[in-house]
């Protein structure tokens, strides 16, 4: 028989709530197989494909496209036994038994086969007390029989079973339905009707301020959706100000996904940790000119070698000499935790919005690996192929605003992090040398820690380091 079971949203990366199905690659009655993508979703930190973790056939899709599920809510029905080969066993031979008949073995014959023998559930009496009776016959049978053959062995008036609502074949798990949340202590009934909806309708239904019985629903069955209760809340006609051209200039959109997440982040560090930014100005002409040495070395020739490469290079090696801004703030444990290795956080801008992946182990690559690494990043990033796991556990950032023709500005530390330096745009400006005026290459540096974990003494000295090193790129032999 059918053997139904649910496929809970898991927790993609650490820490995740809640994320929104983008996409549904499979639809109720098409098979599909272990680790097949059933669906894209979008959480806090990247758009990511669910793989199917069974054989089997959809039954049921449990959340719509657009709407956001917490993590460990089903979100899909997979029938594993589709075939029925794990069916229940036919009647014993030469029972022959007719519905309502008892046969050999005690046992009485029903829809779906036998119920259980006359007198067989009997327990125990308990110690000090009374001996429990039994349940009653009829509820070892979810399945009513038909009126022209009723069954002799009905429950008693007194105890009437449940059985209104139950599926028409027993299963382990049966199939999930708006049923559910139609429960007299969630959806009171109002002269014997319940409005169907799924919870997460229920839900928006009640934070809206809807009446779901005042609805009728669109869905299959009658069924209340999510369309409905925006629907209901939608201003008719009539309510939208004539005078108000301004308002069909403007666009409302929801808080969600990657938006909110950087949003909660950057209020909870911008609240949180006491931030202090300190700026540079650095003539970075022979970090340039090495650069351009480098193009056509060998083994550069297949490597994109960019300014934030060396600014890679130099943050990991200026680390070595300022741990301090490689560390974290535990609050709850009241310490300061420093980290023997770099995640470097890049932050890159996507269609998505804001994303920080990580190059992990920085501090152990070469410059040519750091290169090959940021544009891997990079790429990745912008087809939105970045995974959750590739963007937690950084332990300070660099934001390269100079690709936006910024000078710089003052960022904000990421959670978790102490430290993060703006790179600038690099531009031809007049500087002086050996007493002469001459055009160079100058770019600005803006250094933001947290000064509960980094004083300004090394605060000051991690950023005169990169300055340095993007100065002088041979001063990286003294490290």
């Amino acid at each position: 028989m059918p053997q139904f079971k649910q496929f809970p949203l898991p927790d993609t990366a650490e820490g995740l709530t809640e994320a929104e199905i983008l996409t549904w690659h499979v639809r109720p009655g098409e098979a599909v197989k272990v680790n097949q993508v059933i669906c894209e979703i979008e959480t806090a930190k990247a758009a990511v494909e669910l793989p199917c973790p069974w054989d089997g056939v959809v039954t049921e899709l449990l959340a719509e496209v657009g709407q956001t599920v917490e993590v460990g809510s089903p979100i899909i029905t997979i029938d594993l036994d589709p075939t029925g080969a794990a069916a229940p066993a036919a009647a014993p031979a030469g029972s022959n038994g007719r519905i309502g008949e008892e046969a050999a073995d005690g046992r009485v014959a029903n829809l779906v086969g036998y119920g259980p023998k006359s007198g067989a559930a009997k327990r125990r009496p308990r110690k000090g007390g009374t001996a429990v009776a039994p349940p009653a016959p009829v509820a070892a049978s979810p399945v009513v029989a038909p009126p022209v053959a009723p069954p002799p062995v009905a429950a008693p008036p007194a105890a009437p079973a449940p059985v209104v609502r139950t599926p028409a074949v027993p299963a382990p798990a049966p199939s999930p339905a708006p049923a559910p949340a139609l429960t007299p202590s969630s959806a009171p009934a109002r002269g014997g009707y319940v409005p169907l909806a799924k919870p997460p309708v229920r839900k928006l239904a009640k934070d809206l301020g809807v009446d779901l019985y005042a609805l009728s629903g669109s869905g299959p069955g009658g069924v209340i959706t999510r369309e409905d209760v925006e629907q209901a809340t939608a201003p008719t006609p009539e309510a939208v100000p004539v005078l108000a051209p301004a308002g069909s200039r403007e666009r409302r959109v929801p808080i969600k996904g990657v938006r909110r997440a950087t949003a909660q982040a950057m209020v909870d560090s911008a609240f949180t940790a006491p931030h202090v930014t300190e700026f540079l100005t650095v003539d970075v002409t022979p970090m340039m000119e090495l650069r351009a040495r480098l193009k056509n070395a060998p083994e550069f020739r297949d490597v994109k070698l960019t300014p934030l490469a060396f600014a890679a290079k130099a943050v990991v090696l200026a680390v070595r000499r300022t741990p301090d801004v490689n560390a974290t703030w535990d609050g709850a444990a009241q310490e300061i935790v420093y980290k023997d290795y770099v995640h470097l956080g890049i932050a890159a801008a996507t269609p998505r919005g804001l994303v920080v992946p990580k190059v992990r182990d920085a501090d152990g690559m070469s410059l040519r690996e750091l290169a090959v690494s940021l544009e891997d990043l990079a790429t990745t990033a912008r087809e939105g192929r970045t995974t959750p796991a590739d963007m937690v556990g950084g332990t300070i950032t660099i934001t390269n605003v100079g690709v936006f023709g910024v000078d710089t500005g003052t960022p904000i530390i990421n959670p978790g992090e102490v430290a993060i330096l703006a790179f600038g745009a690099i531009r031809d400006m007049p500087w002086v040398v050996d007493g002469q005026v001459v055009p160079r290459k100058v770019c600005q540096l803006a250094l933001s820690f947290d000064h509960r974990v980094v004083d300004g003494q090394q605060g000051s000295r991690f950023l005169a380091d990169v300055g340095a090193l993007l100065a002088d790129p041979g001063v990286a032999l003294t490290y």
